[in-house]
């Protein structure tokens, strides 16, 4: 073989390794006690991603956990609420938005949202949701951030 056929080769290998990195959009989100000024918090308020798209959330702290917030989900995705205290992963196979929390803190403000394909059908459910203290407070300026 030669150092031009080599050389072709790795430089094939490079565009299909690249091109395979640039479609795996999976989203990694921390389950935090503090981050700057804020306690009991998710890492990422608002995550964008692709159907088929993973979300990864990381127990980098303990006590947290996910779960999906009923009547804050597209049509036709089941409930999902995750264990305490261990990294979690929910690939989206439906376009929407999801709306979750963490079920103890969700009235300290941890609630995040994750847009899927880019699709805001749900969006007047999602402005149902009833989100009690300080997460009623942050949740609309999330909301319209959508």
């Amino acid at each position: 073989m030669t150092n031009k056929n080599l050389f072709k080769i790795l430089i094939s290998l490079a565009f299909v390794f690249l091109a395979n990195q640039s479609f795996a959009a999976d989203e990694t989100v921390e389950m935090l006690n503090k981050s700057g000024k804020e306690s009991m918090v998710y890492s990422k308020k608002i995550v964008r991603i692709n159907v088929g798209d993973t979300v990864i959330w990381k127990a980098t702290d303990k006590g947290h956990n996910v779960e999906f917030i009923k009547g804050g989900v597209p049509e036709g995705v089941e409930k999902f609420k995750s264990k305490f205290n261990k990294d979690t992963e929910y690939k989206f196979s439906i376009p929407g938005i999801y709306a979750y929390w963490c079920t103890p803190h969700k009235n300290m403000g941890m609630i995040g949202f994750v847009v899927v394909g880019n699709d805001k059908s749900n969006l007047e459910e999602i402005k149902k949701i009833r989100f009690a203290a300080k997460s009623k407070k942050i949740a609309p300026d999330l909301i319209n951030s959508l």
